[in-house]
Formats: structure tokens, C-alpha cells, sequence
């Protein structure tokens, strides 16, 4: 039987040691988004994505919010962004959700469980702080999130649309 690397995955709060590990996963999926939605997506800079994970940018408005990352034999191959956040909309019920801001797998791990133990430790950080929903957004037209999403339990819920101004 073949071994099963997601075994030996480790999901722990990030350090700031890990920001260029987070940002090679992090690029990748920018590149894929910038593929999938050009006119919304772009490769940003190296740089500044690693010093905003290197110096706890990645959260600049919440003060409830975590970043994991998983771990392989000492190497970052996914990471997620998560904040606690209620609505301003009073026609929303009064709860906490646990949004995650970003998720990413290396394109080597992908379809190892490795997205599927980041959203689900996620989920219970949230679970621990008090929220009651999760909640993130995903590309339309990725397919492939759309149905890891639905796998994972979840629905949509509402939809964004955009226009060219």
C-alpha cells in the first residue's frame, strides 16, 4: 500500500519563519486565480507578499484572526487565513463567522487532504472563538473549489457580482 503523505502533515499557527513558504503556495494560487480571472486577478510581488506574511500584515483590520500553515517533513505546503467577523447588515442575524480569507495547497499536495485539514482546523479555531457560521468566497468559474467547498459542507449562501467601471 502506497504511503499516504497527508499522515505526516502538521497544521500549525504560522511563524514568521514561514512567510516564503507561505508565499510559494501563496503565488501559485495567484497565478491559477490570474488564469481562471484575469481581469480581477494578478501576480503580485514576491516581496511583498512574503514581508506581509513575515511581519503579520495578512490581517490588517481584525484583531481575531489566525493563519495556519500545513507542514511536510519541514516544508510550507498550504497555508489558510481566517478572521472572526459579524455582519453591519441589520437584517442579519446578530452571530460570529469565522471567514476564511485565504486557503492554498502546493499543487504537489493537492487531492491529499491537505485543503481539507487546513478548512476543517480553521473551522474549529472558529468553533473556539465563538462563531457560529464559516463563511469564505470562491472564483466562479474554479470548478474545482466549488466542489471541494460543496464536499466540505458548504453552501452557497450568496452570490457577488461585479461589473467593469
Amino acid at each position: 500500500m502506497p504511503d499516504n503523505p497527508s499522515l505526516a502533515i502538521t497544521i500549525r499557527p504560522a511563524v514568521s519563519e514561514d512567510a516564503d513558504g507561505i508565499t510559494r503556495t501563496y503565488l501559485e494560487s495567484a497565478e491559477y486565480h490570474a488564469q481562471l480571472d484575469p481581469e480581477r486577478y494578478w501576480m503580485p510581488a514576491t516581496d511583498a507578499i512574503s514581508a506581509r506574511y513575515r511581519e503579520g500584515r495578512q490581517h490588517p483590520d481584525s484583531a481575531e484572526a489566525i493563519t495556519l500553515v500545513a507542514e511536510l517533513r519541514g516544508e510550507i505546503v498550504g497555508f489558510i487565513d481566517a478572521r472572526l467577523t459579524r455582519s453591519p447588515d441589520p437584517m442579519h442575524r446578530a452571530m460570529t463567522y469565522c471567514h476564511v480569507e485565504e486557503i492554498a495547497v502546493s499543487s504537489r499536495r493537492q487531492n491529499q487532504s491537505v485543503g481539507a485539514r487546513l478548512l476543517r482546523a480553521a473551522e474549529d479555531w472558529g468553533r473556539e472563538h465563538g462563531a457560529q457560521l464559516a463563511s469564505l468566497e470562491y472564483v466562479a468559474v474554479n470548478t474545482r473549489a466549488s466542489a471541494f467547498y460543496e464536499r466540505s459542507g458548504y453552501r452557497v449562501a450568496s452570490i457577488t457580482a461585479t461589473k467593469r467601471l
